[in-house]
């Protein structure tokens, strides 16, 4: 009995982060859609408000992604960006929510990862993902007014990650949301992407068909390099406790 309310209880709050991320990117996307800077810095304070709800109750291992996802992505935000231009937000910045986002926007894939559903239909939601993925990358290198060459690139190289990669499941709920939070950025008018990719000068869509590629990385170096921080950080709190630096509950 125990077992299964437990269950229920982590299923609800599952859902909770599933359902309030989709909705607070859509909702935070429109909003900045005509805010102001003052507006913006304020809904950056309420994203990490809402972000430290979320990891409430989660083990240290996927906190610890988090804090390397959001480190990470910050970096490429600025320098993907503001500095190669390949993207641009209205005010040429890095709005305050976006390295928060990026925290609830991994720890939502890595909540989907973990549903039963996607752990059952695993091979059904692939089939799906390939579907829109692919369908949209024909789309937009043969009949899209704007060429997206890149995107096709980009998505290429997301399948490769999909049967490749370490953690295909995390891989198919960044689709999801990646694709979500790109769409309706873009659609309202948040952010941009340039015509030609800065590195390739590739021709690429607004948003390239392929760009959950990007979050894939960042999801792909937060699941290897946070169990080794993890593991650093409890060999550090080790050694503090044995030389007396710590009280014995932190140790």
């Amino acid at each position: 009995m125990g077992r299964l309310l437990a269950g229920t209880v982590e299923g609800g709050r599952d859902a909770a982060i599933i359902g309030s991320a989709f909705f607070f990117v859509a909702l935070a996307l429109y909003l900045d859609a005509s805010a102001n800077l003052a507006l913006q810095n304020t809904m950056g304070y309420c994203a990490w408000f809402f972000l430290s709800l979320m990891l409430i109750g989660e083990s240290m291992a996927v906190r610890m992604q988090v804090v390397v996802a959001v480190a990470f992505a910050t970096v490429g935000e600025y320098f993907a960006s503001v500095y190669l231009g390949a993207y641009v937000y209205r005010f040429e910045n890095v709005p305050a929510y976006v390295p928060p986002g990026h925290g609830m926007v991994y720890l939502t894939a890595v909540v989907m990862a973990r549903q039963g559903l996607f752990i059952v239909y695993r091979q059904q939601i692939t089939w799906l993902v390939l579907a829109i993925g692919g369908t949209w990358s024909i789309w937009g290198l043969f009949f899209a007014e704007r060429s997206d060459v890149g995107g096709a690139l980009l998505f290429a190289i997301f399948v490769y990650c999909l049967y490749k990669g370490r953690s295909p499941l995390v891989y198919l709920g960044a689709f999801f949301i990646t694709t979500w939070l790109e769409v309706v950025g873009t659609w309202s008018g948040t952010w941009y992407w340039a015509m030609y990719d800065p590195v390739l000068g590739l021709p690429q869509g607004n948003p390239p068909s392929g760009v959950a590629v990007w979050y894939v990385m960042v999801d792909a170096l937060a699941l290897t390099l946070a169990p080794r921080l993890v593991r650093a950080f409890k060999a550090v709190r080790r050694r503090l406790f044995k030389r007396g630096r710590l009280p014995p509950q932190i140790g």
